[in-house]
């Protein structure tokens, strides 16, 4: 798949960057992308939720009568989880929510979504953008060119791009992260994928030495 590599003005600069189709022009998985979107989610939730139960409650521990003879229920104390103020029975327990997935699967759901992107004609290559300072006005103004401002969007960018990464932190719509930890969640999440022209040579490369 050819991409045309665009410049900060949004006009094409004449080059292209050829992304492999082992990448992104295989058949989408559905499945793998929901259990990896499903891992990530699951990840994020903290899982504090607790309840008190009869043994954690404020209440006397006294018996309310004896165990036989009443005709009435059996009685153990105010505590007991039938009565107003009672413990809570089944109630939620901190427990982790994350779940165990293969990296191969993990491989299958990014590449997976990568093609739906594709598929979609939702991929910008922009050339290389280097910024003496962090500036988000300025790169607001960039997005803005290349037709992608006000869209939410998932900016991949090289690892040493630090003031890059600065200036896209703070716009609400843009999501940047770094070749390295892209994942499904953020890919699925973006209405438009956003390649620096470094960071989409990677992909090449990764696929020439595979």
């Amino acid at each position: 798949m050819q991409v045309d590599v665009l410049n900060i003005e949004g006009k094409k600069t004449g080059r292209t960057v050829e992304l492999p189709d082992e990448i992104f022009g295989i058949e989408p998985n559905d499945h793998v992308i929901y259990l990896a979107v499903k891992q990530y989610q699951g990840a994020q939730r903290q899982g504090t939720h607790k309840v008190k139960t009869r043994m954690e409650v404020h209440g006397s521990s006294k018996k309310l009568h004896k165990q036989k003879g009443t005709g009435g229920a059996r009685k153990g104390n105010l505590r007991n989880p039938l009565y107003k103020g009672g413990g809570t029975i089944f109630g939620p327990k901190p427990h982790k929510y994350d779940i165990k997935l293969n990296q191969k699967v993990k491989t299958l759901a990014k590449m997976s979504a990568l093609s739906y992107k594709a598929k979609e004609n939702a991929i910008v290559v922009l050339e290389d953008i280097k910024l003496a300072t962090p500036k988000t006005k300025q790169f607001a103004s960039i997005l803005k060119n290349i037709g992608v401002g006000g869209k939410k969007s998932l900016f991949v960018i090289p690892d040493d791009a630090d003031n890059l990464y600065l200036s896209i932190r703070n716009i609400p719509t843009v999501n940047g992260t770094l070749i390295r930890d892209i994942n499904t969640y953020d890919i699925v999440n973006a209405n438009v994928l956003v390649l620096t022209e470094g960071a989409a040579k990677v992909f090449t490369a990764e696929e020439a030495e595979a």
